[in-house]
């Protein structure tokens, strides 16, 4: 028979409260155990004396017996000086999904061809702005031009009218 050290919970909806029980690996979380052996109250705080009662020897006496402590357990058993507990490591445990990793790209995507579409925006207006100005500037050329010439004009329409004249008298 496989024995575990592990945490059945008790207490009301949102308000957890665990025995620390020995127990057959194969019943159920909060079903039939053998002998209790502490308790946790995760309510209070982490400096309270309340918060994890163990009874050492009788976790001895199991640990002896060949019984495995959950992570948890082994966790509080580690703190009391009981048991050696390894440190673990997951370095990938903070890093984000494929999904994740999916959306970030596609935002960066995003975010760039903002940036490019601003910049074009930007050397448009610029453009426009230029090819108004040469309009603007061709447009007072025209209208020089144009009085230049309609003076011109006057001023044949005079010396014909002069030359008219003189012919007469």
């Amino acid at each position: 028979m496989a024995v575990k050290i592990r945490l059945a919970r008790g207490g009301a909806k949102k308000r957890p409260y665990y025995r620390v029980v020995v127990a057959d690996s194969r019943s159920p979380r909060d079903g039939k155990y053998i002998e209790k052996v502490g308790t946790h109250n995760p309510l209070l705080p982490k400096d309270h004396p309340d918060r994890i009662k163990l009874d050492i020897e009788r976790i001895e006496h199991w640990l002896g017996q060949g019984a495995k402590p959950s992570d948890r357990v082994a966790r509080f058993l580690d703190a009391a000086g009981v048991l050696k507990r390894d440190a673990r490591s997951n370095p990938n445990k903070g890093k984000p999904g494929t999904k994740a990793l999916e959306r970030i790209e596609e935002q960066k995507e995003k975010a760039e061809n903002a940036i490019t579409a601003a910049a074009e925006a930007k050397e448009a207006a610029k453009a426009a702005a230029k090819a108004s100005a040469e309009a603007e500037e061709a447009a007072k050329v025209a209208a020089k031009e144009a009085a230049e010439k309609a003076e011109a004009e006057e001023v044949v329409k005079q010396l014909t009218e002069a030359g008219a004249t003189a012919e007469l008298k």
